[in-house]
């Protein structure tokens, strides 16, 4: 089950970064008093007595400017809130209710998603008094808030919390759920085309026509599934194809986190651009077991070593996920489209997969074998036994005397070795160390 996507959303200068920096208890947002430093959503995970969500920082709500950056920022949030299961509303007890606050308040009441109210900067309880005049926003009890001092973090948590689905009602989907991602008009409706066989998806040179994700279900060779297209694009002529590009990643993010494995889709005759790394980072940092496409391959003067210089230069800048095949296909001709399901069904089975404790421990006693773990300080990191915990991904925990001892190199080699032994091709693998006496 994905874990609940919160965005915190409010006019600017409330202390949405502060709150999201405070949160997931490191600094990447910019704090600013400058209105409209946040001008990007930006992501990180969060948890809360094991609640596990992402959170998404916004840029600030202008309802009324025409501002062109203040538009950008509005599409953007408004975006956040489309997609998020719960909504943090930022407000400012220092300032007061404002004209924006209720109009922010009016577009969170559209969208029926749960919100949680939050009155910020009372870091005294000289200004709790402030919160009364936020009941008039009819968005249930507000609460007392200090994102730069902590305070009230504890009951505003248990309160978005409370909105997140409960992991034991959700019902399995036999279904496979294959999202497809990358960067405008790489091909991704004409792909989606493509698997269905029949034109389901507006397909158009100009980036942002497909303006929602789109859930698609079908069965192919007695197989269910369903295709989530995801540009999700909301374009206005006055919003820049430089800023279009930013507003795909929140829609891409929300269906790389509902799938079950992730076509990456990029254009042949550009390769990667950053954005479509970025995307497969969150492939990755999902746990996703994924396929790259290159597609519009029918396009590219082609000698005996054009797809060998491709995949060299697409693997380096894809170093972090040196185990996503890839498959080069003209989407708009047919040509191999009807290898994507194979891949798809291939990488599904990886992520799947269970290892027989007694196989995993002989790998794992011929990898120490073939090299020795490390030693600091003059004592030995020693691996008593593994054994897997967990598929999608795939999850192994080793038992060792002192888990400070692992370095990331040796780990690395632990997984190089694993997947050298087993595969697990496109899929992502996790490796934890608990320590444990040998008695134990």
């Amino acid at each position: 089950m994905a874990k609940p996507l919160v965005a915190i959303v409010g006019r600017p200068n409330v202390g949405k970064s502060t709150l999201f920096n405070r949160l997931i208890g490191k600094r990447i947002s910019i704090v600013e008093d400058t209105p409209g430093v946040t001008r990007d959503r930006i992501y990180g995970d969060a948890e809360w007595l094991e609640h596990k969500f992402t959170l998404i920082d916004t840029g600030g709500i202008e309802p009324a400017s025409e501002d062109k950056i203040a538009v950008q920022m509005r599409r953007q949030a408004e975006l956040a809130i489309e997609t998020a299961d719960v909504i943090i509303f930022l407000t400012d007890g220092r300032d007061g209710m404002t004209a924006a606050d209720r109009e922010v308040a009016a577009m969170l009441r559209r969208s029926n998603k749960p919100v949680v109210l939050a009155v910020n900067k009372l870091d005294a309880p000289k200004y709790h008094e402030a919160i009364y005049e936020f009941y008039e926003l009819g968005l249930g009890e507000p609460y007392i808030l200090s994102g730069g001092q902590g305070i009230g973090l504890g009951d505003l948590l248990d309160a978005v919390c409370a909105h997140f689905p409960d992991a034991e009602d959700a019902e399995e989907d036999p279904r496979i759920h294959i999202a497809i991602v990358g960067k405008p008009n790489v091909g991704k409706s004409s792909l989606t085309n493509a698997l269905l066989g029949e034109e389901r998806v507006i397909v158009s040179d100009v980036p942002g026509t497909t303006r929602d994700a789109i859930d698609t279900p079908f069965e192919k060779n007695g197989r269910q599934y369903v295709l989530i297209d995801t540009a999700g694009i909301r374009r206005k002529r006055a919003i820049e194809d430089e800023s279009i590009e930013r507003y795909s990643v929140i829609r891409s993010l929300a269906a790389i986190r509902r799938a079950d494995v992730v076509l990456i889709v990029c254009d042949a005759a550009e390769g990667l651009f950053e954005q479509d790394v970025k995307i497969a980072g969150f492939v990755h940092e999902e746990g996703k077991p994924s396929v790259l496409i290159v597609n519009k391959w029918d396009l590219i003067e082609k000698d005996t070593h054009t797809m060998d210089r491709f995949k060299k230069d697409m693997e380096t800048d894809l170093a972090f996920m040196n185990y996503v095949p890839f498959l080069f296909i003209s989407a708009k001709s047919g040509q191999r489209v009807q290898k994507v399901l194979e891949n798809v069904e291939n990488v599904y089975a990886e992520s799947v997969r269970r290892v027989p404790t007694g196989m995993l421990n002989d790998v794992l006693n011929e990898a120490v074998s073939m090299a020795e773990p490390p030693t600091q300080n003059g004592r030995r990191l020693k691996l008593y036994y593994a054994t897997q915990v967990a598929i999608r991904p795939p999850t192994f925990v080793f038992f060792v005397n002192d888990s400070t001892l692992v370095h990331f190199s040796y780990e690395r080699y632990l997984e190089n070795y694993f997947r050298k032994t087993f595969g697990f091709s496109g899929t992502p693998i996790k490796i934890l160390f608990r320590n444990r006496t040998r008695e134990e």
